[in-house]
């Protein structure tokens, strides 16, 4: 702490302009800071006003005579600016010797503590990881109870960002979906987040007798409670626009619906479906859909809750990038060959979906086995978990994550149809 430090005569130097501003500092005043806990913890290095001469006689004592007495008074008492200091470290060494009046060991001294003040200190790789991790935690997360994934992602599903599941039909997403919906709505004793949850569903996939199902199987204990399941099914509000122009009413609604019913989950299932029904693939079909996804993201971060959304697939046109691809593999094909026959498929919702979402979990099937693939996040390497679909809903049959490298992270096999 340096709310008791105070300004030695090296680091103040009184100007005939500092009289005139009334100790309201002037041109060159730059306090240091090196806590921020109190106004006054600095220190002061005053450069007087450009060509400004020294003067002799009286009036040079008289100015050195200020400088004592300002040298006795705290930073805090004397109502300076808070600002970064440079004149010190601007001059030359000898420069300040004239100023100060000093000689050259007190003035090597003072630059020396001022530049371990003014500069700020060097940060490790492993420093800064541990920061963003840390933030991460406190910003809120929704377990997903799949222990390998939570851990990837520092708790779960982020609060106030969009999240993808993105993979073929009959995957598992809206598996996924259910669970996750569940876990919003069970109560705070149960490690849930005890809110509502609004379900957008388009391709009116949503099902309460599998929902209820999933709940009965993975907490028992809960569902088995008197009244129970129907307090869980009613914590769910789940909305089925028939058209685009629909699902953007549904979305300038639920802004104020998530504040006054305390919703802790937005779940958007099929969302391309709804776009490519009524869009024609190409340029055109991104614009009217731009708003949309700004509308998304941006209602993520002003309710600060989880937004999770599906994503299917589409055949990928010739000139399109690669970048987010997924290969089709049924038995006996040869992966090569179908890379040549041009039979990739791509997420649906373009290249602009995928840089306005923040973490994008893809669903594969290969080898005759199911994978949850972090294909994208700030926080997690590449990583895949090999998983089912069972009474519970979704489960990890390893929480030791696959990593990943190259097209791996991109690309998915769907191995006929799962």
């Amino acid at each position: 702490m340096r709310g008791n430090f105070q300004i030695s005569r090296i680091e103040f130097l009184i100007t005939k302009k500092w009289g005139k501003r009334g100790g309201g500092g002037g041109e060159g005043c730059c306090p240091l800071n090196k806590d921020n806990n109190e106004p006054g913890d600095s220190t002061l290095i005053y450069r007087p006003e450009p060509g400004r001469k020294r003067l002799g006689g009286s009036e040079c004592t008289a100015e050195r005579e200020g400088r004592k007495a300002m040298a006795n008074k705290l930073i805090s008492e004397m109502g300076l600016p808070r600002s970064i200091a440079n004149d010190a470290l601007s001059l030359t060494e000898f420069e300040l010797m004239e100023l100060l009046d000093v000689n050259l060991k007190e003035v090597i001294s003072a630059v020396a503590h001022i530049s371990e003040i003014a500069c700020p200190p060097y940060q490790t790789a492993l420093s800064l990881l541990e920061q963003r991790i840390q933030v991460e935690y406190l910003a809120g997360h929704l377990p997903t109870r799949l222990e390998g994934l939570d851990a990837a992602l520092c708790g779960g599903i982020p609060f106030g960002v969009l999240t993808e599941l993105v993979g073929p039909a009959g995957i598992g997403k809206t598996q996924f979906c259910l669970k996750l919906s569940l876990l919003a709505s069970l109560p705070s004793s149960y490690g849930g987040l005890n809110g509502r949850v609004i379900y957008i569903d388009v391709e009116s996939k949503f099902s309460s007798r599998r929902m209820i199902e999933i709940g009965v199987n993975s907490f028992p204990e809960v569902f088995y409670m008197e009244g129970m399941v129907q307090e869980m099914a009613g914590r769910i509000l789940v909305l089925r626009p028939a058209s685009l122009s629909e699902f953007t009413e549904s979305l300038q609604q639920i802004k104020v619906s998530i504040l006054q019913n305390q919703v802790k989950l937005l779940v958007v299932d099929g969302m391309s479906a709804l776009v490519t029904g009524e869009f024609e693939q190409g340029p055109s079909r991104q614009h009217p859909f731009a708003w949309h996804i700004s509308f998304i993201k941006s209602l993520a971060e002003f309710s600060r809750i989880p937004v999770v959304m599906t994503n299917q697939v589409r055949s990928r046109s010739s000139d399109e990038a690669s970048r987010y691809s997924f290969q089709v593999q049924s038995k006996g094909d040869n992966i090569e060959e179908i890379t040549r026959s041009d039979s990739h498929l791509v997420a649906a919702l373009g290249i602009h979906w995928a840089h306005a979402v923040t973490v994008r979990l893809v669903l594969e099937a290969r080898s005759g086995h199911r994978f949850i693939k972090v294909a994208k996040s700030p926080i997690s390497p590449p990583l895949a978990f090999p998983f089912d679909v069972t009474s519970s809903g979704i489960i990890l049959l390893n929480n030791d994550g696959i990593e990943m490298a190259g097209p791996q992270i991109n690309t998915i096999h769907h191995q006929g149809s799962s």
